[in-house]
C-alpha cells in the first residue's frame, strides 16, 4: 500500500518514523516508571527553554528553577508577541512548523512547533485514532470543518485533503439543500470515518432524524465518528449513534499542543501522558486534588522551538480520582473560562448551563435546527435560533420557567429567528458568549 500521508509528512520535513519509534518505546514504559518519566521530561523542557529561549527566561525572571508550582502559568495574552520573539535560539521561522489558533477564545496567536514535536504529535494522533482501526493512509474521511474561503487558501486545504484521503464538507451554510447533496456525497462514496465539529454533525444527525435515515444503511463501509472542538452533550450522543449508526467518539484537542484527551474503547476520556502534562489548578495556580474542577494547564512534553509550559488553555475541567500518571482520566470538560455568565445576584455560572437548559425545551419536537445565546447586559440575553417554525409563546414560556428555576428569575431574554447562525472564521459554533 502507498502510503502517501507518511510520504507527504516526510517531504516536508516531518521525522515521521523517529517520531513514531520514540513514541512506542513512551508506550512501553512501565506503570510504576512513569512518575519518573514525567518527571524528568518536565525538568528536561524548563532546563531546554530557560537555557535557549530569552522570552521564556525573562518571564520567569531566572535561568534555573526549583520548584514546578513556581513556574509562571502561561496565558494567550502572554503569547501574543510576534513569534520571532517566542522562539527558541537556533530556531527560525523557516525552520519550524507555523500555524494559528482557531480564535475560538477570543484570543488568536500564532505559534510554533519544532518538526520533531510536530511529528510526535502526529504519532499521537495516528495511535489513538487506530484505536478504532483508523489508519490515515488507508482510511477514507469525511470531514465536516470549516475551509478558507480566499481562492489561495482554499486551494491549499482542498490539495491537503486529497493528500491525506478526506474529502470536506464546509459547514458555513447547512440548509436542507446543503445537507441533501452531503447525504448524496455518503451514498456514493466508501467513507470510512467521519470527523468534524459537534454541532455540524449534529446537525447533519437531526436531518437523518428527520427523515428517518440511518447512515450505515446508505453508507456501509463507515465504521466510526470522531467530533471536536465543541461540547458534545449526551442526547446527542444518543442522536447520532442512532442515525448514523456507527459509535460516536468524543476529541479534546488543541492546535498548539496535541490531542488532549480522546474517548478511549472503554468510553473514558484518556488524557494524552506521552506528550502533553496535564495540571488542574484553582485560581492561585495551585494543584487542587483529583475530583476538583480547575483551570485545564498543560505542558507540551517535546516542543523545542516554542515554550508551551504550564499553559492555561482556557478550559475548566475535572480529573477523575482513578487517574494514573500513565493514564490520567479526564472525568468533565465543563466549558471555557471566558464563557461564563454573570447574574445579577452575583452569581456565576457557565454559560453552558443556560444552554444546556434551554436546549432540553427548545429541541423536544425537532422544530428548532440550532441555536446560540448571548448575555448582552447583566440580566439580559440573546437567543439566536434556525428552526422551521416560529418559536411558540408557550415555548418560550417554559425555557424562561426552566431558567427561572436552574439560574434564577427575573432575567430577560429576546429571540431571534434566523436563516444561518454566524460561525467562527473556522467553522465553529459558540453557544454561548458573554459580551459584558
Amino acid at each position: 500500500m502507498f502510503n502517501l500521508f507518511n510520504l507527504t509528512l516526510k517531504l516536508n520535513g516531518f521525522p515521521v518514523e523517529k517520531a513514531k519509534a520514540e513514541f512506542d518505546t513512551i508506550l512501553k514504559i512501565p506503570e510504576e516508571q512513569y512518575p519518573n518519566f514525567i518527571e524528568n521530561k518536565k525538568n528536561e523542557i524548563v532546563a531546554y527553554h530557560l537555557k535557549y529561549n530569552p522570552y521564556y527566561r525573562n518571564l520567569v525572571g531566572k535561568s534555573t528553577f526549583e520548584n514546578w508550582n513556581d513556574l509562571p502559568v502561561l496565558t494567550k495574552k502572554d503569547l501574543q508577541q510576534p513569534l520571532q520573539e517566542r522562539l527558541s535560539k537556533g530556531y527560525t521561522e523557516k525552520t519550524v512548523f507555523i500555524n494559528k489558533t482557531s480564535g475560538s477564545s477570543g484570543d488568536p496567536f500564532v505559534f510554533a512547533k519544532d518538526k520533531e514535536a510536530h511529528a510526535i504529535t502526529w504519532a499521537s494522533i495516528i495511535y489513538r485514532f487506530g484505536w478504532y482501526g483508523v489508519d490515515f493512509n488507508k482510511s477514507y474521511q469525511a470531514r465536516f470543518y470549516g475551509i478558507p474561503l480566499d481562492f489561495i487558501g482554499y486551494r491549499k486545504e482542498r490539495l491537503k485533503d486529497i493528500l491525506s484521503k478526506r474529502f470536506r464538507f464546509p459547514i458555513f451554510d447547512l440548509s436542507d439543500k446543503i445537507l441533501e447533496e452531503i447525504l448524496s456525497k455518503f451514498k456514493t462514496s466508501k467513507f470510512d470515518y467521519i470527523n468534524g465539529y459537534t454541532s455540524s454533525i449534529v446537525l447533519f444527525g437531526k436531518y437523518l432524524k428527520e427523515r428517518n435515515i440511518v447512515l450505515t444503511d446508505i453508507c456501509p463501509t463507515l465504521k466510526v465518528c470522531m467530533v471536536t472542538s465543541e461540547m458534545l452533550f449526551d442526547e446527542d450522543k444518543v442522536l447520532l449513534e442512532k442515525y448514523l449508526g456507527i459509535p460516536i467518539v468524543n476529541e479534546y484537542g488543541a492546535s498548539e499542543l496535541d490531542l488532549i484527551a480522546f474517548q478511549n474503547t472503554d468510553g473514558y476520556w484518556q488524557i494524552n501522558a506521552e506528550t502533553l502534562f496535564v495540571e488542574i489548578l484553582n485560581d492561585n495556580n495551585q494543584p487542587v486534588p483529583n475530583g476538583t474542577e480547575g483551570k485545564i494547564v498543560i505542558t507540551s512534553l517535546f516542543n523545542k522551538a516554542h515554550p508551551f509550559i504550564r499553559y492555561e488553555i482556557g478550559d475548566i475541567g475535572v480529573l477523575d480520582e482513578k487517574s494514573t500518571s500513565k493514564k490520567p482520566i479526564l472525568k468533565k470538560l465543563i466549558g471555557r473560562t471566558n464563557d461564563v455568565a454573570i447574574l445579577p445576584s452575583g452569581k456565576k455560572s457557565p454559560g453552558l448551563t443556560f444552554y444546556y437548559v434551554t436546549k432540553s425545551i427548545i429541541e423536544d419536537d425537532g422544530n428548532v435546527k440550532e441555536f446560540i445565546i448571548r448575555q448582552t447586559k447583566i440580566d439580559s440575553f440573546e437567543i439566536d435560533y434556525v428552526s422551521s417554525v416560529a418559536l411558540t409563546l408557550e415555548q418560550i414560556q417554559e425555557i424562561e420557567k426552566a431558567i427561572a428555576k436552574y439560574l434564577e428569575p427575573n432575567l430577560h431574554f429576546t429571540y431571534n429567528r434566523k436563516e444561518i447562525l454566524k460561525r467562527t472564521k473556522r467553522g465553529k459554533l459558540k453557544q454561548f458568549e458573554s459580551l459584558l
